[in-house]
């Protein structure tokens, strides 16, 4: 066999390997915390941590998490790229927000209100 397809063949088994053991971790800290039961609930959840970090770690060695870890690293130096307003811009634009919301919900108590006079009139209920 040519060594490349080799390699690749080996990756891929490596690979479905690893997702092997993150679920069987998975399912065997399921299926613990149903048998343990009767053991308290911080050890139970300390154990869950535990099991789960492992598995998410080991997850982050296949090629989906290191894609995944590429994808984070992208991520945040696009987020150094972005324009963030300063401080002073974001409170006027707070203020403005709190300031219009206000108004239309006073307009539309209102406009609520004069809606129930005008049925109330109409069908002789007097509610006021």
């Amino acid at each position: 066999m040519h060594p490349n397809k080799e390699n690749k063949k080996y990756k891929k088994n490596s690979d479905n390997l690893k997702w092997i053991i993150i679920y069987t971790l998975l399912i065997i800290t399921i299926i613990g915390n149903y048998y343990f039961h009767q053991y308290n609930l911080a050890i139970r959840a300390f154990v869950i941590i535990i099991t789960t970090s492992i598995a998410g770690l080991i997850s982050l060695w296949t090629v989906k998490g290191k894609k995944y870890l590429s994808f984070i690293k992208e991520s945040l130096i696009e987020m150094k790229k972005v324009f963030w307003p300063s401080k002073q811009e974001t409170l006027q634009i707070t203020l403005i927000v709190v300031l219009v919301t206000t108004i239309m919900s006073l307009l539309l108590w209102g406009l609520d209100a004069i809606l129930i006079q005008c049925i109330s009139y109409t069908t002789n209920l007097n509610l006021f």
